[in-house]
């Protein structure tokens, strides 16, 4: 366990991060944030129409329609790759719509069926391209990413001021769209998320509020793909909302927790990679799962103290 756990060193782990390496970390704590942020905004109402493995499945999915991308552009653009993997992202939440109307198959079956089969055939495509030396995706970067990276790339100028990395930059743009979005689209996105019915009586077309929000989920996941992967993405989709459904009842707290838990799960994460030396955005997920499991228990806890305190009179009237 010595070798998984070295010894704590309060200047190294705390301090040094930010008095000798701040213009590398500020970055990844900037773009860590972004993506935990926008990814659990929108996991939020992934949550509430019961679609946590819809996010998921985009996230793999997306891996064919990067390649058709580069196959129809000639180049792997940032625009280009983020077109193919929202029409990606369309396909894949139609296909399951299909599997799952046209069949007996489940929604949970259906959702597996589409992911796995488009991800195998964005392997076969990818693997087929590499071999005749046209195309290259590293598959390490897909699944896993690399936030420490963002720090390395060329900032973006405007009038002689330093911006920041690109990277970085199209996530803000992300995270500041989803947030609007939301704001602009309250109603209709709480309406059609917690009963479709309701929302068809009301004049809304859920059917178009559902595929909106697929694809912004897409873009979000793109978004985040080259700084935390495809396996990342899924958790900071999920394990935010969580948090926040474990504290918050209504909407607008589960939304500014979800946030919160951003924030802090981030700046855990960052030191804690530099702790154990490891992987930064894996690290800030497990530093999120953590802060989860801590509201979870006290969540129980105290719903366990409220029932023994609501439950004394009776026991002392019975003595």
């Amino acid at each position: 366990m010595n070798s998984l756990f070295p010894p704590f060193d309060w200047h190294r782990v705390v301090v040094q991060p930010w008095s000798e390496d701040f213009a590398l970390n500020i970055w990844i704590v900037v773009m860590g944030f972004l993506v935990a942020a926008a990814c659990g905004l929108v996991g939020n109402y992934l949550l509430l129409r019961r679609m946590a493995l819809v996010g998921d499945a985009i996230s793999h999915s997306i891996l064919p329609g990067l390649v058709v991308a580069f196959l129809i552009f000639r180049e792997a653009s940032t625009w280009a790759m983020f077109g193919g993997a929202l029409a990606a992202g369309m396909v894949t939440v139609a296909l399951i719509e299909f599997i799952h109307k046209q069949s007996r198959v489940k929604p949970d079956a259906a959702i597996c069926i589409a992911f796995t089969v488009l991800f195998a055939i964005g392997v076969v495509m990818m693997s087929a391209l590499e071999s005749r030396g046209s195309f290259h995706i590293d598959a390490d970067c897909v699944l896993y990413g690399e936030i420490a990276f963002v720090s390395l790339e060329p900032p973006v100028v405007w009038n002689g001021w330093e911006l920041g990395p690109p990277s970085v930059l199209r996530m803000a743009g992300l995270f500041v769209a989803a947030v609007a979005a939301i704001l602009v689209f309250y109603k209709e996105l709480l309406v059609t998320s917690f009963d479709p019915g309701l929302a068809k009586s009301l004049g809304m077309r859920a059917g178009v509020w559902h595929y909106g929000l697929m694809a912004a989920l897409a873009l979000v996941v793109v978004g985040a793909f080259e700084s935390v992967g495809a396996i990342l993405a899924v958790a900071m989709l999920i394990v935010p909302p969580m948090f926040a459904a474990q504290l918050a009842g209504r909407l607008p707290g589960r939304l500014l927790l979800t946030v919160a838990h951003a924030a802090l799960s981030t700046l855990l994460g960052l030191h804690l990679s530099v702790w154990l030396n490891c992987s930064a955005a894996g690290a800030m997920v497990v530093a999120g799962s953590l802060l989860f499991v801590a509201a979870w228990i006290g969540t129980a806890v105290r719903a366990k103290l409220v029932r023994i305190e609501a439950a004394a009179p009776q026991i002392k009237h019975a003595f």
